[in-house]
């Protein structure tokens, strides 16, 4: 028997949250479009290029406790205003940051707008899981990441397109329009009404309130199933963010694209992981959200051995049989579309009152962004296919994670 997904009550708030996803979709998918321009108009390495991620996903790191701290204390919405705040102004630095000339002014403005990010995904993720029935969770907190993919999408065409066909076309414009949108849904955030969710574990509103984050975390760090979730979600954006910043790298370094066209193709594949979350949302009514989870990253692992078996015997052929590296890597777009929501619902899973500070330990998890370091390492001294070994080895982990998670039957 299939579970509705949301209550009636919760239905504009689920709405509005899930509107935030689509958001920093956008911004994170920008990324992978700034490591080509920034290589081409700043003359950098991939090596150096890569710190674009390093510095947005240690934001993240750094911000993701006092996050969850901040939303404890003063509730989800304000949660949300206070991180559309900085991510408006990280956007809006932009323009006297890109007049001192440079990488490295560049990279204070992505961190803040990073900090921002992970304020809202702290209040967001856990927000999306909690408004409706506990059974449909997953599917829930899968519906809302989807319209983070579908931001996804469209940034590498739209802010590839911009940058990569026009010659004095400055980064500046993107940001600075961006800003100003997010400025407007903060405006329309702060005067809308959003319920804070209250957990039958907790006897009371003011124990819900200023429930001690120090006794959360202590909890949380003896709870085996947590942790082990923890390892798998950083496991996973490990993988995710390196192939997502390495995809116009790769496929213009084997001269299968130019960059133009890889930023666009890079859209279609995101496309494909957008997709691939509102089936999986569609599916978690009726399959568990760790049995899909365990299919899917076991196509995830068959997908990156597909990718390096595939680009070593082809990587000098010129006919069609060049693109069959593609085709394993839009597979695996498509089959590490539910992990994350997935991995992070089943972590929190019946955490009650400890979900807030359990939200907040998850963000931390994007920090595996800065593996992309390591993996434009080895694609500046090993070539363009060995890469793909990191990503391998994070799905791997995901895969063991969510056989362990398996219900006993």
């Amino acid at each position: 028997m299939k579970t509705k997904l949301t209550n009636k009550q919760y239905v504009v708030p689920f709405i509005l949250i899930t509107s935030l996803f689509f958001l920093w979709g956008f911004a994170r998918a920008i990324l992978d479009v700034l490591n080509v321009h920034f290589r081409d108009t700043l003359d950098i390495s991939i090596t150096q290029s890569s710190l674009i991620q390093v510095v947005t996903y240690l934001g993240y790191f750094l911000m993701a406790i006092p996050a969850g701290m901040f939303i404890n204390r003063y509730g989800y919405k304000r949660g949300v205003v206070f991180g559309l705040i900085l991510y408006a102004l990280g956007s809006f630095l932009f323009v006297p940051c890109s007049g001192l000339g440079g990488f490295a002014p560049f990279l204070i403005c992505l961190f803040v707008i990073a900090c921002g990010l992970a304020i809202l995904e702290t209040a967001a993720n856990p927000y999306s899981a909690e408004l409706g029935p506990k059974e449909t969770s997953a599917a829930r907190l899968n519906l809302s990441q989807s319209f983070n993919g579908f931001g996804s999408c469209l940034a590498p065409v739209i802010v590839g397109g911009f940058l990569f066909t026009n010659e004095t076309a400055h980064v500046n414009v993107p940001y600075v329009i961006m800003g100003g949108v997010v400025v407007v849904v903060a405006i329309i955030f702060s005067f809308c009404k959003l319920p804070e969710i209250k957990h039958e574990d907790v006897a009371n509103e003011a124990e819900q309130v200023n429930s001690d984050v120090k006794s959360n975390v202590y909890k949380l760090l003896t709870n085996k199933m947590f942790i082990i979730g923890v390892i798998a979600l950083f496991s996973y954006e490990v993988a995710e963010i390196s192939i997502n910043s390495y995809f116009v790298i790769f496929t213009t370094g084997l001269d299968i694209f130019s960059a133009q066209t890889a930023s666009k193709v890079l859209s279609y594949a995101l496309m494909f992981f957008m997709i691939g979350r509102f089936v999986g949302s569609w599916v978690m009514k009726s399959v568990s959200a760790e049995r899909t989870l365990f299919f899917c990253a076991a196509g995830t692992v068959i997908c990156m051995i597909g990718v390096i078996v595939t680009s070593i015997s082809e990587r000098n052929d010129t006919s069609w049989t060049r693109y069959i590296p593609l085709a394993f890597l839009l597979a695996n777009y498509v089959f590490e579309a539910i992990m994350f929501p997935t991995i992070f619902s089943i972590a929190i899973k019946g955490l009650g009152n400890q979900t807030k500070t359990a939200s907040s330990i998850l963000m931390m998890t994007p920090i595996g962004g800065c593996a992309f370091l390591l993996v434009a390492f080895l694609a500046d001294n090993t070539g363009f296919i060995i890469p793909f070994v990191i990503p391998l080895i994070g799905y791997a982990i995901v895969w063991a994670f969510a056989k362990l998670s398996l219900p006993i039957k």
